[in-house]
């Protein structure tokens, strides 16, 4: 349903639907990096700037919210003098402003969002609220003008582990989320444990190539036959118990493990989130009758992730088709706020000045 604003920003919008050129510019500080970004007609990419936080937070293993809010506060004008610089646009030529407002860290998201607002008003331009989930979504279909339906996506990040029935840019219907770690979370928590610097997805996927995914049988924790839900806090703390005992009374053997038990270890936990995430995602697609399959998020940047999914896809009756984000869109950005923007744009569906961040999607 269309949202009606109080504002003046939906005023200004009538003269916009004629035109053939949309230029919006996107803003994401709902974790630890502070993006911006414009795009054209929701797919011509003509600026993408980010600032990431991974030193900042590297000693912590973990994003620090207050960390993170500062650090958006230092970066956030320089980021979108930058991103419109790169563009060659300027408030003339910008149609409207786009900013994820949620989910997120609230202390990183009001930045975002403050300045969103501010140059929404100074600017005298639409404001659009943009869910950052649902713009993970939409980095992963870029390049389609159309995607065939029905489609199953999956957004797998440090914070999140959803399946969405993808209905349409703007009606993705939730069907599974995690009940406790994301996945990317879990990525963490285990490199925490065998010593790897943060952030841990990538660090465990390079160590992984030299392990064998067999050596460790972690358990899969699928939540019953029908569930689309996830669950990865047991996989962690069955790494956990491997590496310090069941008691977690005796020694911390990753100490004098060797590369290989390091390496075999990472692999087999790697395999163990796949193949949850991989038949999660094959349980849906099963129930909508999937065409498609979306894939997209940070984790959706690993390359057995994307391998094994494809693999499930073309051995599938009938094969389905798989759109995975550019790698460069899979973590956090602002491209593709303002992509998914350009779509509520067209329909109408405008913020106003009161709009304020929110921790979890509604």
């Amino acid at each position: 349903m269309r949202t009606k604003d109080k504002s003046v920003n939906k005023k200004r919008v009538t003269r916009d639907e004629r035109q053939e050129t949309i230029n919006i510019l996107g803003i994401e500080t709902s974790c630890d990096e502070t993006a911006a970004a414009v795009v054209t007609n929701g797919s011509i990419i003509k600026s993408s700037v980010v600032a990431s936080q991974d030193k900042l937070h590297a000693k912590y293993g973990g994003v620090v919210p207050e960390i993170a809010s500062r650090a958006h506060l230092e970066n956030i004008c320089t980021i979108i003098t930058e991103a419109l610089e790169k563009a060659k646009v300027n408030r003339q030529t910008i149609d409207a402003v786009a900013v994820a407002n949620q989910p997120g860290l609230t202390v990183a998201l009001i930045v975002g969002v403050t300045a969103a607002k501010t140059l929404a008003f100074a600017w005298e331009k639409p404001l659009l609220a943009i869910d950052h989930l649902h713009a993970h979504l939409q980095s992963a279909s870029l390049s389609e003008k159309t995607v065939q339906l029905p489609a199953v996506a999956l957004i797998v990040s440090g914070g999140h582990t959803c399946l969405f029935d993808y209905k349409s840019p703007l009606q993705p219907k939730l069907l599974g989320t995690t009940i406790d770690d994301a996945a990317g979370e879990a990525f963490d928590k285990v490199a925490t444990i065998l010593h790897l610097p943060y952030p841990g997805g990538p660090r465990i996927e390079k160590i992984a190539k030299k392990g064998n995914p067999k050596a460790v049988d972690f358990p899969r924790s699928m939540l019953g036959p029908n569930s689309l839900d996830f669950s990865f806090s047991g996989l962690k703390t069955a790494v956990l118990y491997h590496c310090r005992g069941q008691d977690m009374k005796g020694e911390n053997k990753v100490e004098s493990m060797t590369g290989k038990q390091i390496a075999d270890i990472a692999a087999s936990f790697q395999a163990a989130v796949i193949d949850v995430l991989v038949e999660k995602t094959r349980r849906a697609a099963a129930k909508i009758g999937a065409k498609t399959v979306l894939l997209g998020g940070g984790v959706a940047a690993n390359n057995r992730l994307r391998e094994t999914l494809r693999q499930m896809c073309d051995s599938s009756q009938p094969p389905k088709k798989l759109l995975v984000a550019p790698k460069e869109y899979c973590t956090d950005n602002a491209v593709m706020v303002a992509s998914l923007a350009y779509h509520k744009y067209k329909a109408g569906l405008f913020a106003d000045l009161t709009l304020e961040p929110k921790a979890n999607s509604i």
